[in-house]
């Protein structure tokens, strides 16, 4: 029996990524290992937006060649793969920096692992970064119903991939290619064998997934939120989330879902990167910092208790002290329940590293230091706010200790309680009664939860 272990960097989209090669390998006769060291091919599915995410790959490597050394002195054989972006991005330059490398696949060819690993056993060092003219979701096996079970009661579902909008520090276009939508029917037999098998919450997701444009079977163009619409309508989801967005894809259909769909859940990451005009505009994400706040306005007129999340970055190249506090004035006018924030990076092939006043580092972990400690205080407000309130709660596993539970509630926040007579996949009423950073502490409430009460 072949055993695969999958090493997943980076976003949901990896995650979702991950699986899938995982369930294209179990047609050949593969199952999924817990370490690489038990397993017989070792997949590293790699992020390249930032970084320290490229080179610790590399490090992994690293330790892989090492690892692959000693078996082969046991007589045992170990395929190594790089895949997803920074395979994408680098090709050949992985195998030249790292010989241990079997195969260099793209996130686009995932579904041909099978035949490539053949290829790669003949002429390793073998690297296969096209862009394919088949729709690889086509190709790739439904996973079994009892491993989508052994996976839980959460999932994601890609239905859109890559990006037009070719902001200046990204690296997602040029290794994710060009906005693709998967078709409506497509999408809900996926999210029908999900929920079949116990998924109580789906995540659909994608590069810039509110640019979702996927053919429906009226035969027009679906926006994302009548997607939402008939997702809402499959037996046994009860939750519903989405991310990746872009502010300039929040449209009407998609606002109005957050007020109309009871499962849609009231929490939004929308990355605005910067709250300087000037910045957004070198960092070409057309929008500005107040059309970003009228964005927020809209979805917290249809949703009034939703928690906002966030992306930004500090230190892009140009960014002057006043550029800085526009930022910090952003996160203060809208307080965030959560967001990731990161030193700007340059990715080498795009514009932004080749731009002119690059911030030193010094000052780009100053500012970094501050607008964590600005999001850091509002996230702890946000939760500290939840305490006392009663909250529908996604038992989604045993919790750490005995007799303790572990789940989401629909702000994304982790809960743990102490309870007995309750299965992974209920949903249930839970008081909350404690705070901790990074999450809250609960018992089961008597009665219903509230409906769409304040957080703030």
């Amino acid at each position: 029996m072949k055993k695969v272990f999958v090493k997943s960097y980076g976003c949901q989209m990896n995650v979702y990524d991950a699986e899938r090669m995982a369930d294209a390998l179990a047609a050949k006769g593969y199952v999924e290992a817990r370490t690489a060291e038990d397993a017989d091919l070792v997949i590293l599915n790699t992020c390249h937006i930032r970084e320290k995410a490229a080179e610790k790959v590399y490090s992994e490597l690293g330790r892989l060649r090492e690892m692959k050394k000693e078996r082969a002195t046991e007589g045992r054989q170990t395929q190594v793969v790089v895949a997803g972006c920074v395979a994408q991005a680098e090709g050949g330059e992985i195998v030249r920096r790292a010989p241990v490398v079997d195969l260099v696949v793209g996130p686009q060819s995932y579904h041909r692992l099978p035949e490539l690993l053949a290829e790669a056993s003949a002429r390793p060092g073998f690297v296969d970064t096209e862009f394919p003219a088949e729709d690889k979701f086509d190709h790739l096996p439904a996973p079994a119903r009892e491993k989508i079970r052994a996976r839980g009661v959460s999932a994601f579902l890609t239905v859109q991939e890559g990006c037009d909008k070719f902001c200046t520090f990204c690296v997602v276009p040029y290794t994710r290619g060009a906005e693709v939508s998967r078709p409506v029917a497509k999408i809900l037999a996926e999210a029908e064998r999900l929920a079949g098998a116990g998924v109580r919450e789906i995540t659909v997701i994608g590069q810039n997934v509110n640019a979702y444009h996927g053919e429906g079977p009226d035969g027009r163009d679906w926006t994302l939120g009548m997607l939402l619409e008939r997702l809402a309508e499959v037996p046994g989801l009860a939750r519903l989330r989405y991310t990746t967005s872009h502010p300039r894809d929040m449209d009407e259909t998609l606002i109005a879902a957050h007020r109309d769909l009871p499962a849609l859940m009231p929490y939004l990451h929308l990355p605005v990167q910067a709250g300087s005009d000037a910045i957004l505009a070198a960092m070409n994400r057309r929008h500005t910092g107040d059309e970003y706040r009228r964005i927020i306005d809209a979805v917290r007129k249809a949703r009034p208790d939703i928690a906002l999340s966030s992306d930004f970055i500090v230190g892009f190249p140009g960014e002057s002290d006043a550029d800085f506090e526009a930022t910090m004035r952003l996160v203060a006018d809208i307080g965030f329940a959560s967001a990731y924030s990161f030193k700007y990076s340059p990715r080498p092939g795009t514009p932004a590293a080749e731009m002119e006043g690059q911030v030193p580092e010094p000052v780009k972990a100053e500012r970094l230091a501050r607008l964590q400690a600005a999001l850091d205080e509002d996230r702890r407000a946000f939760n500290a706010a939840t305490v006392g309130r009663t909250v529908d709660v996604l038992i989604e596993r045993p919790g750490r200790h005995a007799g303790q539970l572990a789940g989401k509630s629909p702000y994304l926040q982790a809960v743990q309680l102490e309870t007995e007579g309750l299965t992974v996949g209920d949903i249930v009423p839970v008081e909350i009664v404690g705070a901790a950073p990074n999450s809250l502490f609960g018992r089961l409430a008597a009665g219903p939860p509230e409906e769409r009460a304040s957080a703030a």
